[in-house]
């Protein structure tokens, strides 16, 4: 933890990305639990909880493509500026459902809420190797990545207890408090060369199409495998995940009949478990060699989708809450260890296509998993449809340990120079 302090301190256009991270990212859950709440009760259905997911999840599917392309041609500070400016809007408006309680409504206001993010996310990720030094890499990672679990576990019991006591108005005006403040936090970012342009490629044609830029970025991932599998990685885990943004609601007010609270208090134990393994990862990652990290990956993924078995099987509130945050550990350790990998091997230029389409993949797949566990709910319990998906998010370790015994997942290399993609072999640290 001490290092975290120390990049913190040191280190003042992280602070500035950091700060604007946190805040933002607490006003999101605070969103995520009073609608969720608000669309079962319009409804009455635990379809709808998916119908919601997928318009919250389809727009970041449809966005990803567009944000890497301007993320690697534009100032990446403005992009994320100007998604912070579109989101407090939409963020606002969302109080206008507290009037019309339109079910297509409340879809069309997750939905653009949810395409303005990939440009601010995947923007963030792109930015970390411009503005931590090569030695403060992994540890920013992981604070990063530690911070979003961390802020999901204040967040989401904040917004759960708030929302039962106060109701839905406090939770969607301080959703756009937060993109205000996460804006004026990335406002004092600053660049020696004065802006945050990507580097530019060797090779790469100014005037090439955003379909061109596009597919470089496809053919980059092609020609690493491990990469390619990496992003893979993210549909083994969603399989499971995806479905979990619909049980962990249908369980806190159905199973365990605790309302919106119930729901709070999961998602809280989730993100607990997940800062827990971001901590751990950011400890040992500096201590496997690539080897190791690969074996780590087969052994979170195993560890991830059986302990999601044992939440759904749980009798209590609590039992299940140990239980996912068990799996949000295993959890943690992997995404911290893998987002390294990406951050250290992917060059500058290509950094926002990258990180895109990796998130393109995990968002098509969770609104799969979400659409048809909200299907599901229709015919069998939450409890059945979280077996299942326990077991698909295991099965994951099965394929990725197969195509490391093939030989398939070769050691990448470090992205050192701007211009250049390939130089000197990295490890996970």
């Amino acid at each position: 933890m001490g290092s975290f302090w120390q990049l913190l301190l040191s280190n003042r256009n992280y602070r500035a990305l950091w700060l604007g991270q946190t805040v933002s990212e607490i006003g999101d859950h605070f969103n995520s639990i009073a609608v969720l709440s608000l669309a079962l009760h319009l409804t009455g259905s635990g379809a709808a909880l998916g119908l919601v997911m997928i318009a919250r999840v389809l727009p970041a599917v449809l966005a990803g493509p567009v944000a890497g392309v301007v993320l690697d041609r534009m100032d990446r500070r403005k992009v994320m500026l100007l998604s912070d400016a579109i989101r407090a809007v939409v963020a606002l408006a969302h109080v206008l459902l507290l009037t019309w309680r339109l079910p297509w409504l409340l879809y069309l206001l997750s939905g653009l809420l949810t395409f303005a993010s990939p440009f601010f996310t995947s923007g963030r990720s792109a930015l970390l190797p411009r503005i931590a030094r090569p030695e403060e890499l992994h540890t920013a990672n992981a604070l990063t990545q530690t911070t979003s679990w961390l802020t999901l576990a204040i967040g989401t019991m904040l917004g759960g207890l708030s929302t039962a006591q106060f109701g839905y108005r406090g939770a969607f005006v301080f959703n756009a408090f937060s993109f205000v403040a996460s804006a004026v936090a990335i406002w004092f970012l600053r660049s020696p060369e004065g802006d945050f342009r990507p580097e530019p490629r060797t090779g790469a044609a100014v005037r090439d199409s955003h379909w061109q830029l596009f597919r470089e970025g496809l053919a980059y991932m092609g020609r690493h495998p491990l990469l390619l599998g990496i992003g893979l990685l993210q549909i083994g885990w969603s399989s499971g995940g995806g479905a979990a943004q619909v049980l962990f609601t249908l369980f806190g007010e159905v199973v365990f009949k605790r309302g919106s609270t119930g729901t709070g208090l999961i998602w809280s134990a989730a993100g607990a478990g997940l800062v827990i393994g971001g901590v751990f990862a950011h400890r040992i990652g500096q201590r496997l060699n690539f080897e190791q990290y690969k074996h780590a990956v087969t052994l979170s993924f195993l560890g991830m989708g059986l302990s999601y078995v044992g939440f759904s099987l749980m009798p209590t509130i609590w039992g299940a809450m140990f239980f996912i945050g068990l799996s949000r550990v295993a959890m943690g350790t992997n995404s911290v260890l893998n987002r390294t990998i990406l951050l250290t091997c992917v060059p500058d230029g290509l950094r926002g296509r990258v990180f895109t389409s990796v998130d393109a993949l995990l968002h098509a797949s969770m609104m799969l998993s979400m659409g048809l566990a909200g299907i599901a709910s229709m015919t069998y319990s939450p409890r059945q449809i979280g077996v299942v998906a326990g077991l698909l998010t295991a099965s994951t370790a099965v394929f990725w340990a197969w195509a490391n015994a093939a030989g398939k997942l070769v050691e990448p290399e470090r992205s050192g120079v701007p211009n250049e993609e390939e130089h000197h072999p990295v490890t996970p640290a």
